[in-house]
């Protein structure tokens, strides 16, 4: 065993082996580092996807509910004016069944003018 220790080629040897165990934890270490590095920027960018996509929706959701809104008044106007319409469209069918009732030509089989005209209001 001391002889080996004297042994220039086991010095040799033992220094390569120890330098290449050098050698691989520095390019371990080499190897780590900028697996971290590559890690945190590409974790930097799934942030921002993820934060671009959170600001697009919430985006989007806002459009979504403006539109809904604008056409939630214009239906409330159109009801609004189709009411006022039946209203006046009502109005105007009691008033001429009023003066039907009170025509005096009412049971005769051909229209009179005044059942003319009524017909011709109702256009």
């Amino acid at each position: 065993m001391l002889a080996l220790l004297t042994n220039k080629w086991t010095w040799r040897a033992a220094s390569v082996v120890v330098l290449g165990l050098l050698v691989a934890v520095a390019l371990g270490k080499a190897f780590n580092a900028g697996y971290g590095t590559a890690a945190a920027k590409y974790q930097a960018e799934i942030a921002e996807i993820q934060r671009a996509t959170a600001q697009a929706d919430a985006d989007e959701l806002r459009r979504q509910t403006i539109a809904n809104n604008a056409a939630k008044k214009r239906e409330a106007e159109a009801i609004a004016q189709l009411e006022a319409e039946q209203a006046s469209n009502d109005e105007l069918r009691r008033k001429l069944a009023s003066e039907a009732r009170q025509d005096p030509d009412a049971d005769r089989p051909v229209l009179g003018a005044g059942s003319v005209q009524r017909i011709n209001q109702i256009r």
